[in-house]
């Protein structure tokens, strides 16, 4: 008993937890790499995908063949290749022929496979499939020694590393995954075109990127769509790998009687589904976000026709999309991730000249590989020929030798110095293949084999004749999918987007002029037209008049809080002027504990002051106080019992700051930074209490204040209340406000 414990402990391996846990991660990690993420810059495909391929050829499913069950082609995958369940295989054979997924499908599905709806395919054990002639090209030749093979999970069979692929299968139909630390994101793009930059390369080798895109305009999305982004981007996203394109949909106008007309969409972006984007239109226009949008249809068949109807026949249709474009998935973005493996096995991110140099290279390993089989079976078959020549000169002796010797073979090799596989060949030859005819025959055969021998030595030492091998094959893949065939006619098109100098938010709004009212206690509302005078403006009880700020609908409205944030709020969406309003922390998110301290029309050309009441403050420009969010914007850093207490527009060359201990500091206004956000600059010292008021004024008019009866004084020898800023100030002049207010009724 004592030795079997001993036997168990020494079974133990003692190791730190955090090399343990490294070590099995990072195993983990280059498995999902290479085993599920990234695909082969080879072949352009992950190994399941791969698996799905070479298992179908297994099952005779070529294109000219009939159709099996998917269930059959999933169990031998499962079975044979890829124990790693029967789901993810499935998902991986629909994906590879769906026509709205995959540019150029390699499987040829019959079934119901899914539609653009992001409807799900049928059970395996109803659909069917073959390969189609582009999944075939990708097998081309493997029986023919043109690629490496190794031992399958269960070491019972064997499987291709990688495919031949006659066909530009990476960059063609493109590929997403997701690893460890890593993905991968490539667009899918036109055949034709990518021979055509092929042949370029292979004419002139380290061709600039930018001379292979004059063949390769851009991608080529199965769903078509219109590609909008600048050529420029487009090149540096190919010269680095990485980048992106933005596209939109295909639309048109449709006229209607009556003067009316409608926006029919034929062509969605890459990877949307139509009824969520039907479902995403629907809820902009339930939510009000899109006013000009009346209803929103689809009237698809086999073809996408998905109808907008306006609200009326004087909107703009160009605005009307642009402004679709950017609330809706109508316009999306591909993000591209050229991270591939390379041909020995390493994950990196390759511009496209390496993607295609790397397959042109794999082209030509292939075709050596093919050539030198060939090259093999010639040599093999030649010796078998020469040994039956030497029988028909010396007929009447191998006849002897074969009825009399007791061990033929050996003497047939000993008599006329032939190889075993030669005397082989001999042995077993028909008594009819002694005619004469049949010595032509061979003699023929023989001398055309030799001349082929000779045909191809010259191949495999000719790299001339090697490249111009391949520069056929590239070109009759280019007749295949040229772009006047109809498979392979470019569908993605390129545009410029539109230059609209109009602020789409407000575009399809009608402008009036309106009066906003803001009351002490929060309530909003828009009056119609230009209120000078609030007399007539009717509260709740106990409720009075706090800002009165005219605009127009098509205006965007301040609001500055204590908090240190602006809010900004649509003066086409406050409510109208019957009643009271409503409370305007229902439109933003402002806490119960702090109220507003400005109201304005926001002015992009305008610069603002916010200071604070521990006597912080800052310049900022009004544009960069646009909030874009009901959560509004934090410029104003404040915290404790801090708070934001005053924001003015920045006028003048002078800034004069009061205490609440009724001092007074003038200094420059050009001693006060500019910010984008913080908590800014000492405006003023204190010894006791905070700020007050400020004011901005221009040196040349001098300073003036309102006094409690509403007349405005100067402050003579204003001058003597200068000094920097962050001083602690001089007393206010005899007769200034009791409030400590320099104007309490200003306006920004």
């Amino acid at each position: 008993m004592t030795d079997e414990i001993k036997d168990d402990e020494s079974n133990i391996v003692i190791e730190n937890i955090d090399d343990a846990l490294s070590s099995r991660y990072l195993a983990y990690a280059l498995s999902t790499i290479t085993q599920r993420a990234l695909p082969d810059v080879r072949d352009g495909l992950k190994p399941v995908h791969r698996r799905i391929l070479y298992a179908m050829r297994q099952l005779k499913l070529s294109p000219e063949n009939a159709f099996k069950k998917c269930a059959r082609i999933v169990g031998d995958v499962m079975g044979q290749y890829h124990p790693h369940g029967d789901a993810s295989i499935y998902d991986a054979l629909v994906k590879l022929s769906q026509t709205f997924a995959t540019r150029y499908p390699l499987v040829n599905g019959q079934g119901n496979f899914g539609n653009i709806d992001g409807d799900s395919p049928a059970a395996m054990r109803y659909t069917e499939a073959k390969m189609t002639f582009a999944g075939n090209a990708l097998l081309e030749g493997i029986t023919e020694d043109s690629v490496d093979f190794r031992a399958t999970y269960n070491e019972e069979d064997e499987e291709p590393v990688v495919l031949p692929a006659a066909f530009p299968n990476l960059l063609a139909n493109g590929s997403t995954g997701i690893a460890v630390g890593m993905a991968t994101s490539i667009p899918p793009h036109n055949v034709a075109e990518l021979c055509g930059a092929m042949l370029h390369l292979i004419k002139t080798p380290g061709a600039s990127i930018k001379t292979l895109m004059k063949h390769v305009q851009g991608p080529d999305f199965p769903t078509g769509g219109i590609i909008i982004e600048p050529h420029d981007a487009m090149l540096e996203a190919y010269a680095t790998g990485r980048g992106g394109f933005k596209m939109r949909a295909r639309w048109s106008v449709e006229k209607l009687d009556r003067g009316m007309w409608q926006i029919v969409i034929t062509e969605i972006p890459y990877q949307v589904q139509k009824s969520r984007l039907i479902e995403k239109l629907a809820d902009i226009i339930e939510g009000k976000k899109a006013p000009f949008l009346s209803d929103v249809r689809d009237e698809s068949a086999e073809d996408i026709r998905v109808v907008l109807e306006p609200k009326s026949k004087n909107i703009d249709p160009e605005l009307m999309m642009e402004s679709l474009f950017k609330l809706s998935d109508l316009e999306s973005r591909f993000s591209m991730n050229l991270n591939v493996l390379d041909a020995t096995g390493v994950p990196r991110v390759m511009n496209l000249r390496e993607c295609l140099q790397a397959f042109l290279d794999h082209r030509r390993i292939v075709l050596q590989r093919r050539t030198q089989t060939r090259v093999d079976k010639i040599v093999a078959r030649m010796e078998i020929l020469a040994g039956l020549l030497i029988a028909y000169l010396n007929i009447d002796e191998v006849i002897r030798i074969v009825r009399f010797e007791d061990h033929p073979k050996e003497a047939l090799m000993s008599a006329f110095d032939l190889s075993e596989r030669q005397a082989e060949a001999i042995l077993n030859m028909r008594l009819r293949a002694l005619n004469k005819l049949q010595e032509v025959e061979i003699r023929g055969e023989h001398d055309a084999l030799a001349a082929e021998l000779a045909d191809l030595n010259d191949l495999m030492g000719s790299d001339d004749r090697q490249w111009a091998a391949i520069s056929d094959q590239v070109k009759e893949t280019r007749e295949t999918y040229g772009l006047k065939t109809e498979f392979g006619a470019r569908r993605s098109t390129f545009a410029d987007a539109p230059v609209i100098d109009v602020d789409l938010s407000t575009a399809f709004v009608t402008k009036e002029p309106i009066t906003v009212v803001l009351s002490k206690k929060g309530w909003i509302r828009a009056l119609k037209g230009k209120i000078e005078d609030p007399k007539g403006i009717k509260f709740k009880d106990g409720d009075e008049l706090a800002y009165l700020v005219p605009g127009e609908t098509t205006d965007k409205f301040i609001l500055a809080a204590s908090n240190g944030k602006f809010y900004t709020l649509g003066g086409d969406t406050l409510p109208g002027g019957r009643g009271n309003g409503e409370p305007v922390r229902l439109m933003i998110d402002l806490e119960n504990d702090h109220t507003p301290i400005g109201l304005f029309v926001y002015n992009p050309e305008r610069t603002l002051i916010v200071a604070s009441t521990a006597g912080y403050g800052f310049q900022v420009k009004e544009s960069d106080v646009l909030a874009s969010t009901r959560g509004g914007k934090q410029v104003l850093n404040v915290k404790g019992d801090t708070e934001a207490v005053r924001v003015i527009a920045a006028r003048g060359d002078k800034i004069a700051t009061i205490g609440e201990n009724r001092k007074i500091l003038v200094f420059d206004l050009a001693d006060l930074p500019t910010m984008t956000r913080g908590k800014g600059v000492k405006l003023q010292n204190y010894k006791d209490g905070g700020l007050a008021d400020l004011t901005t004024f221009d040196a040349a008019e001098g300073l003036s204040f309102i006094d409690s009866a509403g007349r405005t004084n100067s402050v003579s020898e204003w001058e003597i209340l200068q000094g920097k800023r962050a001083g602690a100030g001089r007393m206010a002049p005899r007769g200034f406000s009791r409030k400590n207010e320099f104007d309490p009724g200003r306006k920004l």
